[in-house]
């Protein structure tokens, strides 16, 4: 898909209403600092639309990015962030979960997990989320360039075991330095997309 138009169009907090969307929902989750916004502007080609940041839990809002007109890109809160408190925490997760429960036009969710590290509990529980809600949701593996070649079977290995994905996942590794994986997750945004317009007819 060409990139004509990217527009952050609502940002939600813990107390706002969601959006009751018409357009495709493709929803991007994962642990605090994983990349989730860097993935974000290298799948929109630009270099710092979708906030980065150093310090983790940066995004504790849920940011709708109007596509094109065509879809919107959900970027979720950052979990698993220490230095936030408890109920801030569980508040976060009551925000995904009710996202998840009740978008009726979501239908692609990318998770997110290091490639570096074995999936925490956090991860776990997120991924169990979405597929209790209905949802298969396409593994990344981020930031591919920080491990040698030779490691990489073996790391993505251990994301399939950790998550105890459902056989067939996709598990793409990615790295926005070098733009590897960005056509596969074009890949699988074009086939639901074609899928919902068919829907819709």
């Amino acid at each position: 898909m060409k990139i004509r138009s990217v527009n952050l169009e609502t940002v939600c907090g813990i107390t706002s209403r969601l959006p009751e969307n018409n357009r495709m929902e493709v929803a991007f989750a994962g642990r605090s600092n994983v990349g989730k916004s860097s993935l974000i502007n290298t799948l929109i080609n630009r270099k710092s639309y979708a906030r980065t940041s150093q310090q983790p839990g940066k995004t504790q809002t849920i940011n709708f990015y109007n596509i094109n007109d065509a879809l919107y890109f959900v970027d979720l809160p950052g979990y698993g962030y220490a230095k936030v408190s408890k109920e801030v925490t569980q508040k976060w997760g009551r925000m995904i979960e009710g996202y998840l429960e009740t978008s009726k036009v979501l239908r692609l969710v990318f998770l997110l997990v290091d490639i570096r590290h074995k999936p925490n509990a956090n991860d776990k529980q997120m991924y169990d989320w979405c597929v209790h809600y209905g949802f298969h949701p396409v593994i990344i593996a981020t930031k591919e360039d920080k491990i040698k070649r030779s490691q990489k079977a073996g790391q993505l290995k251990q994301i399939r075991e950790a998550l105890q994905v459902v056989e067939g996942t996709p598990v793409i590794p990615f790295s926005s330095q070098k733009g590897s994986g960005k056509e596969e997750v074009w890949e699988y945004i074009q086939m639901m997309y074609e899928a919902f317009q068919e829907e819709e007819k």
